[in-house]
């Protein structure tokens, strides 16, 4: 992200940030630009980055390992794992364990982010040995590198009744898709997104801004349409 100061040479700001977040980010981008005038291993690894934007639990953890600056973490909101159809399809009831696992069952393929390394796929997966479906469903997983990923194969797929499940907001910013709601209780997940700003910032002002604009309540919309929720005081 580049933003241009008047006889100013182009300031780079270097963000790093989750795939749930990233629909939101870009949302603001030009926002971001015109106001201004102008994951963990790669940041430990030595990528450059101002600004990192993760879960907040990944963020305290950076900062005790001096990855990011010491100062309070400024809170995006709160993401729900949840199941997506595709775009004119039948949408699904998932309002009950019952009726998840129905759903579930019926599905001719199931699209997931990765079952070992992203938060929504080992919780899906989680979720499906819950409902004592594990074996039933292995056969029609289809598994990506990220939710993002996965829900673009899942809008572009032709399997009628297929479905996906990640991050709400991942389902909310991909086109051909349709929400059919947060996994149900006892199964659902909530995960809190912040951002601060990384040890060694290059432009350690211009990110304090963005994240200004990212968190605060002339984003609210934004934030609600992408699928955050507020975090409870």
């Amino acid at each position: 992200m580049s933003a241009h100061g008047e006889a100013m040479a182009p300031r780079t700001l270097k963000l790093l940030c989750a795939g749930a977040i990233k629909g939101l980010v870009e949302a603001l981008r030009e926002r971001f630009l015109a106001a201004s005038g102008a994951m963990r291993e790669a940041l430990l690894g030595g990528a450059p980055c101002d600004v990192m934007i993760v879960t907040e639990a990944m963020l305290a953890e950076l900062r005790d390992q001096g990855a990011v600056a010491a100062r309070p973490f400024a809170p995006i909101g709160e993401v729900r794992t949840g199941v997506a159809a595709r775009l004119g399809e039948t949408v699904p009831r998932i309002a009950s364990a019952d009726a998840l696992k129905t759903a579930l069952l019926a599905a001719p393929m199931l699209y997931l982010p990765d079952t070992v390394q992203s938060t929504a796929g080992k919780h899906v997966a989680a979720v499906l040995a819950r409902l004592g479906i594990t074996a039933e469903t292995a056969s029609r997983l289809s598994v990506h590198p990220n939710g993002a990923t996965a829900m673009r194969a899942l809008a572009e797929s032709g399997a009628p009744g297929a479905l996906g499940a990640t991050q709400v907001t991942e389902i909310l910013y991909t086109p051909g898709l349709t929400l059919a709601g947060p996994l149900p209780e006892p199964f659902g997940l909530a995960t809190v997104y912040a951002a601060g700003v990384a040890r060694g910032a290059g432009e350690p002002a211009l990110a304090a801004d963005f994240i200004e604009l990212l968190s605060g309540r002339g984003a609210a919309a934004e934030r609600r349409a992408g699928g955050f929720e507020a975090v409870a005081p």
